[in-house]
């Protein structure tokens, strides 16, 4: 029994003397090593479309470099890596500032792109800027966050706006929409005297320069009356106390402007209660797919300063990149999608730097003349009173303005402004509550 025992373990002994230096020589065997990455934090209100929409346009971006071979630094090939991370700037701005502190500092973040809310947006500025990181801005439009840029160059020289240029041309941009709609109104409906506008506006820092402009330079501009301005909450659900103030004021127009959820409610219950008023300016909602059957289909003839609609070409590579976003997503790309031309930007300027140093790679994005979805990318100097921003203008970035005409996004404006019409951009419709109101 005693023999059988030893000769077993003898067996076993003899078996592992064979196997371990076979498993030993595959263990030892070198693996190959992993391409590096560029991590790129991806920062914005991710429970509402404007943050998802932040992601969405970094996914297409982040998969078509990757697929092309990578961002190539001196030679060495790095693939883009995304982390997505919740300001929860919408409901709290507070919040911001420590998802901006966490995606830096825990997450590891390389650059970071995104932001929508302005009181969110500047305590995020200022902690990518205690970290020196480059924050490329992709929401919120106020020009004082460039104007930092400006006042201490050394410290803010890390944040550029890529998307939307400042509220002050957004301003321009929804005073042209607002002649063209008046100047049709006029004619269509015969109205005699002068076009009176009613302001509603969120209550948002972003707005509060916009609604003294509206009311300086409507009247200046325009030969407008400016008959009142009401600020409902950004998530609102109910704004018929407004649109009833707002009725009754005799106004022919509401400008707005609106960038937060309160967008959907406004166009619904405008649409419910058919109150006989037009309404342009800026309602961010209404740039998505899902605005009509949000708004019971009630949206229609809602106009909005946009960046993207369905067959019009601004660049040549806006529709690709259009088709390439519905395919992926289902959705028409906000103008918050913009992070894709931001990881474009940042890319090249990566590869002309050959380095990933942030000091480096803000010598080169002050380089940016590139070609984008939007338009021509060109930043603002530091001779400007808004360094880092995007140029606005003919040539470069003009924006446009879409209507929802029969349940479909049109574009009406710019339409032969200063020589600038893009292809698919149609009139601009007076709503058929209105024509049915003048009628009686």
């Amino acid at each position: 029994m005693r023999k059988r025992l030893v000769f077993s373990l003898i067996a076993c002994l003899l078996a592992l003397t064979i196997l371990v230096p076979g498993c030993a020589k595959e263990a030892a065997q070198p693996k190959e090593p992993a391409t590096p990455t560029i991590k790129i934090g991806i920062i914005g209100p991710m429970k509402f479309v404007q943050g998802q929409h932040h992601w969405f346009g970094a996914e297409l971006a982040r998969d078509e470099i990757n697929a092309a071979g990578g961002i190539i630094v001196k030679g060495t090939k790095y693939l883009v890596e995304l982390i997505k991370t919740d300001s929860n700037e919408m409901l709290s701005p507070t919040d911001a500032a420590a998802a901006m502190e966490r995606l830096i500092t825990v997450d590891k973040a390389d650059f970071v792109i995104g932001g929508f809310r302005t009181e969110g947006v500047f305590p995020m500025q200022d902690v990518a800027m205690d970290y020196k990181k480059i924050f490329l801005g992709a929401g919120s439009a106020t020009k004082e966050l460039c104007m930092k840029v400006k006042e201490n160059y050394n410290r803010y020289k890390y944040w550029f706006r890529v998307t939307p240029f400042s509220n002050v041309n957004l301003v321009n941009n929804s005073l042209l929409t607002l002649g063209t709609a008046g100047a049709i109104m006029k004619q269509g409906l015969g109205i005699q005297g002068k076009i009176k506008v009613a302001i509603l506006a969120e209550q948002a820092t972003w707005a509060d320069a916009m609604v003294a402009a509206y009311q300086a330079y409507v009247p200046q501009k325009l030969g407008m009356d400016v008959v009142g301005a009401w600020r409902p909450s950004a998530t609102a659900t109910d704004v018929t106390a407004e649109l009833s103030a707002i009725q009754a004021s005799g106004a022919h127009i509401i400008l707005t402007i609106i960038s937060g959820p309160v967008g959907i409610p406004f166009a619904r219950q405008l649409g419910e209660l058919q109150i006989p008023l037009a309404s342009v300016g800026i309602n961010v909602e209404s740039q998505k797919d899902g605005f009509m059957s949000a708004t019971n289909n009630y949206g229609n003839f809602e106009t909005t300063l946009n960046t993207y609609a369905k067959g019009v070409a601004i660049t040549s590579k806006t529709n690709a990149f259009f088709e390439a976003f519905v395919k992926k997503h289902g959705q028409t790309p906000t103008y918050n999608a913009g992070t894709y031309d931001a990881i474009y930007v940042l890319k090249a300027a990566i590869e002309r730097a050959g380095s990933l140093d942030s000091d480096a790679v803000v010598v080169e994005l002050e380089k940016t003349d590139m070609e984008t979805t939007a338009g021509r990318l060109v930043f603002m100097g530091k001779d400007t009173d808004t360094p880092h921003d995007v140029t606005y203008g003919p040539g470069y970035v003009t924006g446009i303005a879409t209507q929802w005409q029969n349940g479909e996004m049109k574009a009406v404006w710019p339409l032969n402004w200063n020589n600038v019409t893009y292809p698919g951009t149609v009139q601009w419709q007076i709503p058929d509550r209105v024509i049915k109101a003048y009628k009686k």
